[in-house]
């Protein structure tokens, strides 16, 4: 049933936005979540304190949004103490993600001003995990983030797009998601990311996948390069019922006890952390 979801991810998207044709000049504006914030989430007054002094950053993944997917996420890192942000960017995550990228940094510089805090963290999903290194690399963000964990990040693309034969991976989703050809596996735009150091500055990178992704294929693009300021992990060596595939790892309970561990400490993930087991 997840291979099923995942391939019909991007028809029924179409469908739902009512796209029936690959020639748009111009993305349609797409709607953001009418149900206000993740849980506990962009409280502007909230400070950070000596136990947790870096403020959290949710970054939402390709057709998603500062919301959607994200309330067990946020409210575990509140209930932690953390102050926790979320923004909405690129018309849903479908925008050139360079343009996200800078959006992104100009949150970060929103984020810093209201909290006093001198660097911030950021958890992402799927594009949201990739996009912020993006930031670090090119943007300056290296000396601004703490820890960044990514659910499923897009690091390496994907092969499921791409194919300028296929309607929907080709014109349609290039026309309609310049982001979605972005994430291509061997995409100017990913060559360009991954040449030379994948983890560039002090930044601690913690990575974690699911074996049942069926968005970002195969799921192992989604490591970086093995290194002291890096953590790959995948949910099922360590809780192997955990069935969460792509869209729902941000709700997975083995995946969020990661993210708390690499938020938690000096460095990325531990690598020999177990959390308690359960399904998603």
């Amino acid at each position: 049933m997840r291979r099923i979801l995942g391939v019909l991810i991007v028809p029924v998207l179409v469908g739902l936005l009512g796209l029936t044709a690959p020639t748009y000049a111009d993305p349609p504006p797409l709607p953001t979540s009418p149900f206000g914030e993740p849980t506990g989430a962009n409280d502007w007054s909230c400070r950070p304190t000596a136990k947790r002094p870096t403020p959290v950053i949710i970054v939402h993944g390709t057709f998603g949004d500062r919301k959607s997917l994200l309330d067990d996420l946020s409210s575990a890192m509140v209930a932690e103490g953390y102050c926790v942000f979320s923004l909405d960017y690129g018309n849903r995550g479908t925008g050139d993600i360079v343009a996200s990228a800078r959006q992104l940094k100009k949150f970060v510089g929103k984020v810093r001003r209201a909290t006093g805090a001198a660097k911030v963290s950021m958890v992402g999903h799927s594009q949201g995990g990739m996009m912020p290194r993006y930031y670090i690399k090119f943007l300056g963000g290296r000396k601004v983030v703490d820890d960044l964990v990514g659910l499923s990040p897009s690091n390496h693309g994907t092969t499921i797009v791409g194919d300028p034969g296929n309607p929907l991976t080709g014109p349609l989703l290039g026309g309609l998601c310049p982001a979605c050809q972005q994430q291509a596996a061997g995409s100017p735009f990913l060559t360009r990311l991954n040449a030379g150091d994948e983890t560039p500055g002090r930044v601690r990178y913690t990575q974690i996948t699911t074996r049942y992704d069926e968005v970002v294929v195969p799921y192992t693009s989604a490591y970086l390069a093995d290194g002291p300021r890096t953590t790959n992990v995948t949910v099922q060596d360590l809780c192997p019922a955990d069935l969460a595939e792509h869209v729902f790892i941000p709700m997975s309970r083995t995946a969020i006890a990661v993210t708390l561990n690499a938020l938690g400490r000096r460095g990325p993930a531990d690598p020999a952390f177990r959390p308690r087991c359960s399904p998603l």
